[in-house]
């Protein structure tokens, strides 16, 4: 199913946690299966279709599973599935949250985060480190989620549902994630990433370009395949610039020139340090790297590595199969954060002069 509205932060909160996916390596093919792929005119694997990239494997390994790389057993998985599927579950956090459910996003309707782990049984999307967890991030990233924090409510807050401590009042539009106004999203990409819903995306393939159409935002990431060079280094892009060329018949497109204002990274959820939560980073410093193959007919998986030393202390790669879909993918229609702009700047400055009024 697809879905074409987006949720706001605190409705997939909790959820994020069991959100992600993983596969074997893409780079070598020889890992996958010895599938030989249809080809186009050019003579490259056709790729051109839906995919559909939904799966309940978390991206991080659980501390609890820390020496799996997969699971143990058919009902060590299925267990863990049915607890991904539970916490999932929108409509148990709206019957135990009254606030949420009067000031909450949708309902679990709504939400299409599958019903299914991996084919492969690994226990993370993170395929390196060999642990199946990010790497350490830099004392720089550090001391911008702490800045961050100072904006935006504390993640501790809305948990422990100390609903009074919630209200944000932006100082101006910069103050507003760019989710907020439409202009990214949490699993649009690049790098693509398994969420709430909206988890698919489309191929399109010419002799000079492949287009990434991301359900998600309604983005369509036009990739030369001409070799012709980045961009200058001062032309910097909300989703970067992006070149691409074959290594055998994995797709290969490299990503630079992100804006200062894309962060490197969305951090997913950990309760156990929740001051490392949030959008880490700068994308001015981050080389992302995706790699698109083909392991049958109805399965394609896709790698990406993050290189951004400024953000994180080494490089980590993730990987998510994908399966063909035959479902549309609808319009994106979401503008409503840039039309409520004015009433949530107006509404903040109405708070500070009733909190200043009450302290005289």
């Amino acid at each position: 199913m697809t879905q074409f509205r987006k949720v706001i932060p605190i409705a997939s909160l909790v959820a994020a946690l069991v959100v992600y996916g993983s596969a074997s390596s893409a780079s070598d093919k020889s890992k996958h299966s010895n599938y030989e792929p249809a080809r186009n005119a050019q003579g490259h694997p056709n790729m051109q279709g839906t995919w559909d990239f939904r799966t309940l494997t978390p991206l991080e390994r659980p501390t609890a599973l820390a020496d799996k790389p997969t699971f143990s057993s058919p009902e060590e998985e299925e267990a863990f599935r049915k607890k991904a599927i539970a916490l999932n579950d929108v409509d148990v956090q709206r019957d135990t949250m009254g606030e949420f459910d009067v000031e909450g996003a949708y309902n679990s309707w709504w939400m299409d985060y599958g019903t299914e782990l991996n084919e492969d049984r690994r226990t993370s999307l993170i395929v390196n480190p060999a642990n199946g967890r990010l790497p350490e991030l830099t004392p720089a990233a550090i001391a911008g989620l702490k800045r961050n924090r100072l904006r935006k409510p504390p993640v501790r807050d809305i948990l422990s549902l100390e609903m009074d401590n919630l209200t944000f009042r932006p100082e101006g539009p910069e103050s507003l994630g760019l989710s907020e106004r439409c202009l990214l999203s949490f699993n649009a990409g690049p790098p693509l990433t398994p969420s709430a819903y909206n988890n698919n995306l489309r191929i399109i393939q010419t002799p000079g370009y492949v287009v990434i159409f991301t359900e998600m935002i309604h983005d369509a990431r036009i990739v030369a395949m001409d070799g012709r060079p980045h961009l200058p280094t001062e032309l910097q892009k909300w989703t970067g610039d992006s070149r691409g060329h074959w290594d055998g018949d994995t797709l290969v497109v490299e990503t630079t020139n992100f804006t200062d204002k894309t962060p490197t990274f969305q951090l997913p959820l950990d309760l156990n340090a929740l001051d490392r939560n949030g959008a880490a980073g700068s994308g001015k410093n981050l080389h992302l790297t995706e790699r698109f193959t083909l392991t049958s007919e109805s399965r394609l998986v896709y790698e990406y590595t993050i290189d951004d030393l400024a953000t994180f202390t080494k490089p980590f790669t993730v990987a998510i199969p994908m399966k063909a879909t035959d479902d549309q993918i609808f319009e994106y229609a979401c503008h409503e954060g840039n039309h409520a702009m004015a009433g949530m700047l107006g509404g903040a400055r109405q708070l500070e002069k009733e909190a200043a009024t009450a302290l005289k």
